[in-house]
């Protein structure tokens, strides 16, 4: 009998390898992309609430619109201003557990304010929800780019539409839950936090283990194209502008959207957040199908198309019937929603090696555009008008011809 022929060594690895699970830091590791995905929705369903029940903390505490745009301005300040810290310290001292730290912050700010008895103690809680969003999302990010394989827009959709989809349940548990129940309902949520504070400590030890997988600043730098300071300085000031519109936007949506509805066509609380709903979801899969597109065709191009191309929906926004309203919203959430992943992913190529810093950078500006812009638009609608602020802020993404002086720093594909 013939003996078997014996596989030459290269091929038989070859072969061999097929069968492997992939651990190298150029795979992508869906599990832990998932994971985070999940804990995101956790998190901003949490954070969601907030602003969900806006309309009834407003009846119980017989509160003004700026006593409203008060309550997000605390909760994003806090977010905004320590998110950058946490990122410059973490770009150095990396945390591992600190995901886990900061869901414990939102679950504290939630048990305060189911339990709240005076204006004082929501804002306590609502900066407190802040804070966990601070420490959660530099982090987070650094972890999804971790795990991304160099898919990096795609890992961050993947992480960022779990924080869409969170924030869009929100306002649907609150009508379900919340409104019919009482505020106190809000304390059952604290449950979820402890869900996503185990979650976060398994990924937290993933993370630990796999430091190796990003690389050190030094080497991102001595990899990617250098460009001068001036360009760079300028392509974050665009980048922060672009940011700005579509924050602002956001805002007037997830703050007095329910309010336009009920103002303009007298539907009911329940009703309004059924809307505000939708409006939320579309923006989670605008979010999906930014950061996969950005990998393919490039971010600037995804910039291009979302902040700009939602001009002609917004412009038409208040002058909408209920039902074009809602077919309107739709459009709106997906166009803009794909941008944040391609910026976000533009600006760690532009600055290489601060994969924290940006994060931290980015997702405060969100923040705390979203904060100002609802206090700035509270105060507008207390004196003029809610319509009037939907007319106003229809303009904004016509800020996205500023596109036009951002620099190509992506490799070609």
């Amino acid at each position: 009998m013939q003996a078997p022929r014996k596989m030459p060594p290269l091929l038989a690895d070859e072969a061999t390898s097929r069968f492997k699970t992939p651990t190298g830091p150029h795979n992508t590791v869906l599990a832990i992309l998932f994971a985070l995905s999940f804990s995101h929705l956790l998190n901003d369903t949490m954070q969601s609430l907030l602003p969900a029940i806006y309309p009834l903390l407003k009846e119980s505490f017989k509160l003004s619109f700026a006593q409203v745009g008060l309550i997000t301005l605390t909760n994003q300040l806090t977010a905004s201003l320590l998110q950058p810290l946490v990122g410059l310290y973490t770009d150095r001292y990396p945390k591992p557990y600190s995901l886990a730290v900061g869901m414990g912050f939102t679950l504290v700010g939630l048990v305060l304010l189911g339990l709240a008895n005076h204006f004082a103690m929501i804002l306590a809680a609502a900066a407190l929800v802040g804070m966990g969003s601070s420490v959660f999302h530099p982090e987070a990010s650094r972890v999804a780019r971790m795990a991304s394989g160099g898919r990096h827009g795609f890992a961050q959709s993947i992480f960022q539409v779990g924080g869409n989809a969170g924030a869009s349940f929100g306002p649907l548990l609150a009508a379900l839950i919340i409104v019919p129940g009482g505020r106190g309902k809000v304390l059952w949520f604290s449950l979820a936090a402890l869900a996503g504070i185990a979650v976060l400590t398994k990924i937290g030890h993933w993370y630990r283990k796999n430091k190796h997988r990003l690389k050190s600043p030094a080497k991102a730098r001595a990899d990617a194209p250098p460009l001068p300071s001036r360009k760079v300085f300028l392509a974050l000031t665009v980048l922060i502008a672009l940011v700005f519109s579509k924050y602002f936007y956001l805002t007037s949506m997830t703050s007095y959207y329910t309010f336009f509805l009920i103002q303009k066509f007298h539907v009911s609380v329940q009703t309004s957040q059924y809307f505000l709903f939708v409006f939320l979801f579309a923006v989670a899969a605008g979010t999906l199908i930014g950061g996969p597109l950005g990998d393919r065709i490039g971010r600037k191009r995804v910039i291009w198309g979302s902040i700009l191309g939602v001009a002609p929906f917004t412009l038409l926004m208040p002058y909408a019937s209920l039902a074009e309203a809602g077919v309107l919203t739709v459009f709106i959430g997906v166009i803009l929603a794909s941008a944040f992943s391609a910026i976000l992913v533009y600006a760690t190529e532009l600055v290489p090696g601060k994969v924290g810093t940006i994060a931290g950078l980015f997702f405060g500006l969100a923040f705390g555009m979203g904060g100002i812009g609802s206090a700035v638009l509270g105060k507008l609608a207390d004196v003029t008008s809610i319509t009037y602020v939907f007319e106003v802020c229809s303009f904004l993404p016509l800020l996205g011809m500023l596109t036009w002086f951002l620099p190509d720093v992506e490799r070609k594909r």
